[in-house]
């Protein structure tokens, strides 16, 4: 099975770092109520073609990152990239990889349990942020 990965939009970053919901340092990205972190790359998110409605290289509707992207040849400003002669649009942010497993993740929150500090109990990576997303938005 591959790795689970979330995509960030900025704006929704921006917002909850304005509000102490998350906290960033270096790459890495945290949720301080769900004690839960991830590494993250710049990426963006492809919305749609709107140059020539085709789509060679298959990116509408996917999260890929700007390392990836500039390595193709595409330009990105801000909600717009060129490559070659297609125009997209897209939405900027950030792709996050959690950082340990969903074991260590269970084991720390067991841990918080023990101790006595409040933690609600959820089954995978997408519960979690599920969880997080339905608080903050």
């Amino acid at each position: 099975m591959g790795k689970n990965r979330v995509f960030f939009p900025q704006e929704a970053l921006d917002g909850w770092l304005l509000d102490g919901k998350v906290e960033i340092a270096g790459s890495e990205l945290t949720i301080p109520t769900e004690r839960r972190r991830y590494r993250l790359v710049e990426a963006v998110r492809v919305l749609s073609e709107e140059a020539s409605h085709s789509d060679p290289d298959e990116l509408v509707g996917k999260v890929k990152t700007v390392p990836f992207l500039v390595e193709l040849g595409a330009e990105l400003l801000g909600d717009s990239m060129v490559l070659g002669d297609n125009a997209y649009r897209v939405v900027a942010g950030w792709l996050g990889t959690p950082v340990g497993s969903l074991e260590q993740h269970r084991a720390e929150r067991q841990e918080l349990r023990v101790s006595r500090v409040p933690a609600p109990a959820h089954g995978s990576d997408e519960e979690l942020l599920a969880a997080f997303l339905a608080r903050t938005l």
